[in-house]
């Protein structure tokens, strides 16, 4: 089973939906997850914010953040992520940013990545990472990536409710 095929399959377990935030990847999180059949009962949608100005217009990112660091920045893929949830009504939010190439971009070498993903009563996690390979190759880690880093966030957050649910320990 595909990483978005799981990701899907263990949200809609949960009766629980999911948006996307993108930039370097352009679409291809949403494309990715589309392509699941049934997608939909899950899948609210997507914002593709590739210029900087619309991750702080549309996605609600703090410009003073923007204007210090740039778009590439792990506080600014945190905000995408919980920017898309509140955007799109979703319980789960992910998010994309990062240089794919084939140019650095503010400062940053091509490779730089980093994700996120926000979800209800604080659950959520950051990844940076420093990929190698083309423009094509770098998107295409990127999806999958922040695919697996929900996955991993989905299951600590079931653990969490599982502790909580049966008092404790």
């Amino acid at each position: 089973m595909s990483a978005a095929a799981l990701v899907l399959r263990t949200l809609a377990g949960r009766g629980e939906t999911l948006a996307a935030a993108e930039s370097l990847t352009g679409g291809l999180v949403a494309a990715e997850l589309t392509s699941v059949p049934g997608a939909s009962r899950v899948f609210r949608g997507s914002v593709t914010a590739y210029a900087t100005a619309l991750k702080h217009d549309v996605l609600g990112v703090d410009g003073a953040l923007l204007d210090a660091r740039g778009p590439v920045n792990a506080e600014v893929a945190q905000q995408m992520a919980a920017g898309v949830r509140r955007v799109m009504g979703a319980d789960w939010g992910m998010a994309t940013t990062g240089v794919a190439g084939p140019d650095a971009q503010d400062g940053q070498p091509v490779g730089t990545v980093f994700l996120a993903v926000s979800g209800p009563g604080g659950a959520g996690n950051v990844a940076a990472l420093r990929l190698n390979g083309d423009r094509a190759e770098i998107r295409m880690e990127s999806v999958r990536s922040v695919l697996e880093l929900l996955s991993v966030e989905l299951r600590e957050n079931a653990r969490a409710q599982d502790t909580e649910q049966n008092g404790g320990n």
